[in-house]
């Protein structure tokens, strides 16, 4: 049976991503993402573990995520777990793991993590129908969800 290579990340960015070109010119962004856990311990002591990712994309997800994430922006991102061996400059032998996605959904609002100097990379703001079509499908009357999963649950067969 061969394995399973599946990574699911829902987090925030720590920076604006970064984008390289490759030497035969294909485009590579590269994201930092933030995933948390928080817990109250035995002593009642609320706690939180932050976790960083470091995700890379390529083509046209690279794109997407050039023009239209920056700092502070949640995602739902898929892709493989993927360890690349490397010399540094001193000769000495380095490993670096990363998740190489394959699947980038935008989560939240669009003003969580925005900055004045970025509005340039934003999409145009939805219209007055699709705002209330929007709002419309996460009522709860009307069948939406009113949860925070990106997905809706598969049953069990």
């Amino acid at each position: 049976m061969a394995g399973v290579n599946r990574v699911t990340l829902v987090g925030r960015l720590g920076q604006d991503p970064e984008v390289r070109y490759t030497a035969a010119g294909k485009r590579v962004t590269t994201l930092s993402v933030a995933t948390s856990e928080r817990w109250t311990d035995q002593g009642g002591e609320k706690r939180e573990h932050t976790e960083w990712h470091k995700v890379v994309m390529w083509a046209r997800l690279a794109e997407i995520a050039e023009q239209y994430l920056e700092k502070g922006a949640q995602v739902y991102l898929e892709g493989k777990l993927r360890t690349r061996k490397w010399e540094d400059s001193n000769g000495q032998t380095r490993y670096s793991t990363e998740i190489v996605a394959d699947e980038l959904q935008m989560l939240g609002s669009r003003q969580s993590g925005s900055s004045p100097t970025n509005h340039a990379r934003r999409a145009p703001a939805p219209s007055a129908e699709q705002r209330q079509a929007a709002q419309d499908f996460q009522s709860p009357a009307s069948g939406g969800f009113d949860d925070d999963i990106p997905f809706a649950p598969v049953p069990y067969l």
